[in-house]
Formats: structure tokens, sequence, C-alpha cells
């Protein structure tokens, strides 16, 4: 069951991405962090705002976050079973659908790229601004290339292969679960005054169930990269000496196999919330990033996603294999 889900919410994600007006998980999980923070933040007050209880506070935000995500998407898959397996089905291919970023990611980089061949900075800027994390407002042409590649190549290994992975292993709920960290992560991963230690057990736990898709996603890319003719060598052997170059334990490692791939180089000096972040260069050899360089890197994440689809079945199929039981549904309810 689970391999068809997988299939069905990809290609429903590549097709139709996420319509704005519609209802979405991940916005729900957004709205009870930001309740739960509030909480969190009204208690350290009481309690002198001290570093332990902050850390402590931080561990209650993320696990509550995350066990409230499991046991609503549980409880409705479980419902939604006892009426009818359809049902089950349509319910369970929602919310896996849901998960996936591939169309919007696609969508996002298309307004930047015309808004670049435009000439028209300032909406390149603004459209930049919703998929990337640092400032925008006075970045060059070349460093809104430059980090549109960046943002593609996270956004495989976060938005696309840990999700299918996770949903491979444990089905709809082990990966929403993923995904509730990877949304905590977003809001208050941060290493700020307001989230150095109230986010910072939801930063390591976001590392640590990243650490095995992040190098999977590499693998995937550099095998991609051989497919599409592009430089698959240089991409492995900027992975293994450059890999690690990235403050995150993850995200260099698909950032040096794209600057590879691409011989271009990435990362470098940013400014984040106002305040400049001396990130070092990966691929310091290569060369600017073109237009056509950001066109290969999505093309390359296109093809990359078919290859993380077919081992998350490749996963699943052996599961069931040596699991002889509806994988995927026991664990749903």
């Amino acid at each position: 069951m689970t391999i068809i889900l997988t299939i069905a919410a990809l290609m429903l994600d590549w097709v139709f991405g996420d319509p704005q007006n519609w209802p979405h998980p991940v916005r729900l999980i957004g709205h009870l962090i930001v309740a739960l923070e509030g909480f969190c933040l009204k208690i350290s007050a009481r309690l002198q705002d001290g570093k332990v209880i902050k850390i402590l506070l931080g561990v209650f935000l993320a696990l509550g976050t995350i066990g409230s995500s499991v046991l609503v998407i549980g409880w409705l898959l479980a419902l939604a079973g006892k009426i009818s397996s359809a049902l089950w089905f349509f319910c369970a291919l929602y919310f896996v659908y849901t998960i996936f970023c591939l169309k919007d990611l696609i969508d996002h980089v298309d307004r930047v790229e015309k808004a670049l061949g435009a000439l028209d900075l300032d909406k390149a800027r603004r459209a930049l601004s919703w998929i990337v994390g640092r400032d925008t407002g006075n970045l060059s042409p070349e460093g809104i290339r430059r980090a549109t590649v960046e943002t593609i190549a996270e956004n495989f290994s976060d938005g696309l292969v840990a999700p299918l992975l996770y949903l491979a292993l444990g089905g709809p709920v082990l990966a929403w679960a993923y995904k509730a960290v990877n949304t905590l992560d977003s809001m208050v991963g941060y290493k700020n005054q307001r989230y150095l230690y109230l986010g910072r057990f939801s930063a390591r736990l976001d590392d640590a169930v990243n650490f095995i898709p992040a190098r999977l996603a590499a693998l995937l890319l550099i095998l991609g990269a051989k497919i599409l003719g592009y430089d698959s060598v240089k991409a492995y052997a900027l992975w293994r000496s450059e890999g690690a170059f990235h403050s995150s334990p993850n995200s260099g490692q698909t950032e040096a196999v794209m600057a590879g791939a691409l011989n271009v180089y990435l990362g470098g000096p940013n400014y984040y919330g106002g305040l400049l972040v001396d990130k070092p260069v990966i691929g310091a050899g290569g060369q600017e990033v073109t237009l056509e360089s950001v066109a290969k890197a999505l093309k390359l994440v296109k093809l990359s996603t078919l290859l993380a689809m077919g081992l998350a079945i490749l996963i699943e199929a052996g599961l069931l294999i040596f699991f002889p039981f509806p994988w995927g549904w026991g664990l749903s309810f």
C-alpha cells in the first residue's frame, strides 16, 4: 500500500504542488509551534530566563509538536481505516502528498529565473526570499543565482529524499513525524538571541534525522549527474573533500555535489537577519553560477527525484518481503 501511496503522492505533487487556498497540515503545525513557543517563553520569563530552563522548555516544545502531530494524524488515519479502506487510502494520500515540495520549488525557481531574465532585480529578490533564509534585499544577480542553486540542493535532501525515506520505513505517520521536526528547525532552529537555547534541541534533532538522508541525497545527485553527463567525478570529489565545509552537518553534502556537478562555486558570506555569517566557499575553483547553471541544477534534481522514488519503492518492497504484513498500515494506526 505504501508503494502506491509513494508513487501517487509524488506524482500529485509534481503536477499540482501546494495550492495556496487548500488546508495544509504544515500550516497547522506552524500554528502549534507558535502557541507552544509563546507558552514556553512565558514560563521562561517567570523562571528568570535560565539557560538550562530554556533548553528544557525547548525539549518540551519539540516533543510536544512532534507528539501532537503524530497523534492527530495517526488518529485520523485510524478513524478513516475503521470506516473503509478506501477512505484510509485517500486520507493517507493527502497527508503524504502534502509532505513533498518539488512543484513548489520548481515554481519558485521559475519566478526567480524569469525576473532575472527580465533584469528585474527587486522582483527576483522578492521571489528568492520565499525559498531562502538569508537576507535578499541587497543580493547581486550572481548572489541571487548562487542562493537559488544552494536552495535547490538543500530542498532536494530535506524536502524530497528525507520524506521519501521515512515514508518508506514507517508509512505516513513516520513521514509526518519527520516533517514536524523539519518545520520546528525552520521556525526555531536559529542561533540568535531568541532561539539559541529554546531552539537548540529542535536544531540538533533535525541534524540527527537528516544525517542519513542528506548523504543518500548526495549519492543520488552524483548518480543523476552521471546519467545526465554532468561532471559526476568532480561532484564525488567535492562531496568527499568539502561536504563538511558547511556549518550544518547536512546542508553541505548536497551543495558540494551540486557545485562539483555544475563546476560552480557556492557558499560564501551572507547576511541573515542583518548579521553577517561568514560561510566557507564550496568549490572555490569553479565558475560563477549562471542562469544556465540554475536550469541544470533543477534538471538534475528532477531526475534525482525519480531515482529517490525508485529507491523508496525498493525499500518498501524489501520490507514487504521480510515483514509480510501491511507495512505502512500498521504503523499508521
